[in-house]
């Protein structure tokens, strides 16, 4: 427990580094997009400074959800961090939608722009990305879904960087300040993509869903085949957030010890579907309940 206590610290410190290392970079994005005349820089600082926002939602909500369980929040606090995943693939969406529009704009209404500013500013944004995106995965990013979204969040915009310096070496050769446009409607494309990504599966985590990774007619066929079970009826599986899978569900037993046959119910949801809480009531076919036994 200590040794998780200090990961989670050290975890923590790296994530407020990326925020700000972050924020700076928008700062002089913005700049340097204002001084260029640059659209597509611009939205890269717009997208750095969601980067920002998506990793301080991630730290936030991981402590709210590392709070111990309660009389009245007895599954503790663990949604917070599918409420922060909702936040962030939110804001990815609503800040592609944003740039596309402004790329439209710009393209009907267009101004010159400094090729180099832009390919400058752009190759430091890149190397800032990809040390922010190294922060955020050594912060956990492999193992929390919040986290994840923090991380796409900066490649993603590592990627758009790279495709900023590209517009900036067309413009600075051969003036064609068209991939400007094309570069931020790319980038802004990227974003919402992932953003619908994270919020379906955000979304599907609240409302209780089954996983995607269980198949519940695959689930029922395999404890219906457990020695002393008949049939498994009112399943219900769902997660709390991107790791804790829940089943609860009512087992007719044909015959034998009750308990003996519960627990090999729990051994085969837990080493096949990865379920890892469960709660079974019990009957014989004849109707007589014999044992409620939630977990």
């Amino acid at each position: 427990m200590g040794h998780e206590h200090h990961h989670d610290q050290g975890s923590n410190s790296q994530l407020v580094m990326a925020v700000a290392v972050n924020v700076l970079l928008t700062i002089a994005q913005v700049i340097g997009g204002i001084l260029s005349g640059s659209l597509s820089l611009i939205a890269d600082a717009l997208h750095n400074l969601s980067d920002a926002g998506a990793i301080l939602v991630a730290l936030i909500a991981r402590n709210i959800g590392q709070r111990s369980a309660t009389s009245s929040m007895t599954y503790g606090y663990k949604r917070a961090e599918i409420i922060g995943v909702l936040i962030n693939s939110t804001s990815l969406i609503l800040v592609g939608i944003y740039l596309i529009f402004e790329a439209i704009d710009s393209y009907f209404n267009p101004t010159p722009i400094n090729g180099w500013i832009v390919f400058w500013v752009a190759g430091i944004a890149l190397v800032i990305d990809i040390i922010t995106a190294v922060l955020t995965y050594s912060a956990g990013a492999k193992d929390n879904m919040n986290i994840k979204a923090a991380f796409i969040h900066n490649v993603s915009d590592a990627l758009a960087s790279i495709v900023v310096i590209i517009a900036a070496i067309l413009i600075i050769n051969y003036e064609l300040y068209i991939f400007d446009v094309i570069a931020t409607i790319g980038i802004s494309a990227y974003v919402i993509f992932h953003g619908i990504l994270l919020l379906r599966k955000s979304v599907l985590i609240i409302m209780q869903a089954v996983p995607d990774n269980i198949d519940l007619t695959e689930l029922k066929l395999t404890i219906n085949t457990i020695e002393g079970v008949a049939n498994i009826e009112h399943v219900h599986v769902w997660q709390l957030d991107d790791k804790k899978v829940f089943l609860e569900g009512h087992l007719v037993l044909d015959e034998g010890n009750a308990e003996q046959i519960k627990q090999r119910v729990r051994n085969v949801l837990e080493s096949q579907f990865s379920i890892g809480h469960s709660s079974l009531e019990t009957s014989y076919d004849i109707k007589r309940a014999i044992l409620d036994d939630p977990i």
